[in-house]
């Protein structure tokens, strides 16, 4: 069954303080947003009706709108809780929670200093970010040839649209040559992330690897997998990791809100076992998010 366009949904959506009909949540063509990128989001995980690190989104969510110099003419308990209400209204039991913030259409140009900023919340069902046959045996990554951008160069502590054109660049170049993913380097060559995700490397002494996030977003799921893994008394090095090291390593695995804990098989020639370390660690959790799946 082909997948329903997501402007032909059925239910609520949260928009500018009021609940509207799924189809009418609609913006002019002429939204800074839109063609400067001055727009920022939230991506936010459904466990068993309640939505995982709600309140760390919502921080990340106001301080990305301060980083990109507008503020969210509302209140973070108050965006909490229209959360939560439009994941009950679309009765969503295991899902998907997108909160977006950006610049309206008033003005249309470099200065948008006059734009109202717009504030919508969507939740929808939703499973596995990738095919769950592939999870199991682990996903293929090649090596992006494009680059995190320099931090002086990019905010990029934030989870804001802009910063995920390359990303999207980077995927579609990779499901084209029959890879899952990419594994995106930073502007000096180091290993990054993947396009949407934190990666961690096993080596053969059963310590974790994983890139400083010093050029891109560290997230959420980050570091829960650092805290369950020192919980494990498993030793995590946080360092500059070349792409030369690759063969040195024995697993690798994916960590973000949508990804949750994927292993890795492949990347570029590369090949990686799903070991019992990752195994353990998606378990551990998979527990988590719903004994924890509260503000």
């Amino acid at each position: 069954m082909e997948p329903i366009p997501f402007d032909k949904r059925s239910g609520k959506i949260w928009f500018n303080g009021e609940l509207i009909n799924w189809p009418d949540a609609k913006i002019h063509v002429l939204n800074h947003g839109l063609h400067y990128a001055s727009c920022v989001f939230e991506g936010e995980r459904v466990y068993d009706e309640k939505i995982f690190k709600l309140k760390e989104h919502t921080e990340r969510l106001f301080y990305s709108a301060f980083r990109l110099g507008f503020k969210i003419p509302y209140t973070q308990d108050l965006l909490n809780n229209a959360c939560k209400d439009i994941v009950k209204i679309q009765k969503v039991k295991n899902g998907y929670v997108r909160p977006v913030a950006w610049r309206g259409s008033e003005m249309m140009a470099i200065s948008a200093q006059k734009t109202k900023i717009n504030v919508a919340i969507a939740a929808w069902d939703w499973g596995s970010y990738f095919d769950p046959n592939l999870k199991l045996k682990g996903i293929k990554l090649n090596i992006s040839k494009w680059r995190r951008p320099a931090p002086n160069t990019i905010p990029w502590d934030t989870k804001a649209s802009g910063l995920y054109m390359i990303c999207t660049l980077s995927k579609h170049e990779a499901e084209k040559d029959g890879f899952t993913d990419s594994l995106m380097l930073d502007y000096q060559d180091n290993i990054a992330e993947a396009t949407g995700a934190n990666i961690f490397f096993k080596d053969s002494a059963g310590e974790l690897h994983t890139p400083v996030p010093d050029s891109f977003l560290n997230g959420i799921t980050r570091r829960c997998i650092i805290e369950l893994a020192k919980s494990k008394n498993i030793k995590i090095v946080e360092r500059k990791i070349k792409p030369e090291e690759l063969p040195k390593f024995v697993g690798c695995f994916l960590t973000g809100t949508a990804a949750e804990v994927t292993p890795v098989s492949q990347i570029d020639k590369y090949k990686f076992a799903v070991c019992d370390v990752i195994k353990d660690l998606s378990k551990s959790y998979h527990i988590l998010v719903r004994k924890k799946s509260l503000l």
